[in-house]
């Protein structure tokens, strides 16, 4: 059974379509959005023209509201933008030169012009499209994306059911968001964090590295050949719907069918029985019976033999002495 067109076609979930936000989407469409993008409403920003481009985007969503501007956390109309060598650098924040001089990625920070962009809050985009919640948060703003977040206010953020963030661990731009303010705000947020990658860039900077290889592609070769060390992080956080009063059937819906994409098939499992025990509708019991059989399934798929791989060498350690 297709669980996902089962939720989408629901009177709750069809009359309220999904809506996700795409803070910084000049990379297209996110791959966890493709299984559910043609059933929803996605609002997209990037103001970096070199990459962005909603016919990247428009012909998945059921509707698509896109920006050319930038997401302020203040109202101001108009801010200074940084336009970066790489076009996924470009910030409102200022790149922190003197603290990236030592990061072999650094030349990606180089301001190659500065220029002055339309700037609208998530407040004013949301009331001009006509829509009051935000039910999937993805920002990657290079620097301010826990600012953005908080500036939806209370009453819209602890009802967003999954959040993503590209916060900084170095310093890269002058006054930006840090990986621990976002630890600590998420996690009194009542959300919890389901994924996290860690990116980087390798702690050597472009002028060692043009000293010992004049030749360009011999310094790419060793750049790339030289220790990764962290830099940023991609984080995934969902709603622990922790003040079950405030979340409706709609949100358990999606609640349960953004935890099975991610895979959280145990997260899955007890939303599904937290939807049913406060609304009794049998299609929570569907559901639960689902994520049931995902989760006993998973027991014999290939994830579970590094585990047993262990397990055995332990035994067999414990056998021979």
């Amino acid at each position: 059974m297709n669980y996902i067109e089962r939720i989408m076609n629901s009177e709750e979930v069809a009359s309220r379509p999904p809506v996700l936000l795409d803070i910084g989407a000049s990379e297209g469409i996110h791959p966890s959005w493709r299984p559910i993008a043609k059933y929803c409403i996605c609002i997209a920003f990037d103001p970096d023209a070199r990459e962005f481009s909603d016919a990247k985007l428009r012909h998945y969503f059921r509707q698509l509201h896109s920006f050319d501007c930038v997401v302020s956390a203040d109202s101001k109309k108009q801010a200074e933008f940084f336009l970066t060598h790489s076009p996924y650098c470009s910030s409102l924040l200022q790149p922190d030169t003197d603290k990236l001089k030592d990061w072999a990625f650094a030349p990606l920070f180089d301001v190659e012009k500065t220029i002055k962009v339309r700037a609208k809050t998530l407040d004013q985009v949301l009331k001009e499209v006509g829509i009051d919640q935000i039910d999937w948060f993805k920002v990657d703003s290079q620097g301010m994306d826990l600012r953005l977040f908080k500036s939806l206010g209370k009453d819209r953020y602890q009802r967003v059911i999954t959040a993503e963030f590209e916060p900084g661990i170095i310093d890269a731009y002058e006054g930006e968001d840090k990986l621990y303010q976002v630890f600590q705000f998420m996690e009194n947020a009542g959300f919890w964090l389901s994924d996290i990658n860690i990116k980087g860039s390798q702690r050597i900077s472009s002028s060692v590295l043009e000293s010992l290889f004049p030749n360009r592609s011999l310094r790419k070769l060793a750049m790339f050949s030289h220790k990764t060390s962290p830099g940023w992080a991609e984080l995934l956080y969902l709603n622990s719907f922790v003040n079950k009063n405030i979340y409706s059937k709609r949100e358990y819906l999606l609640g349960w069918l953004f935890a099975t994409l991610q895979g959280q098939h145990g997260f899955a499992y007890e939303l599904a029985q937290a939807g049913q025990t406060k609304l009794g509708d049998a299609l929570f019991d569907e559901l639960f019976q689902h994520s049931e059989r995902l989760i006993k399934k998973h027991i014999i798929s290939s994830n579970i033999l590094p585990y047993i791989g262990r397990k055995a060498g332990q035994i067999i350690q414990r056998i021979i002495g």
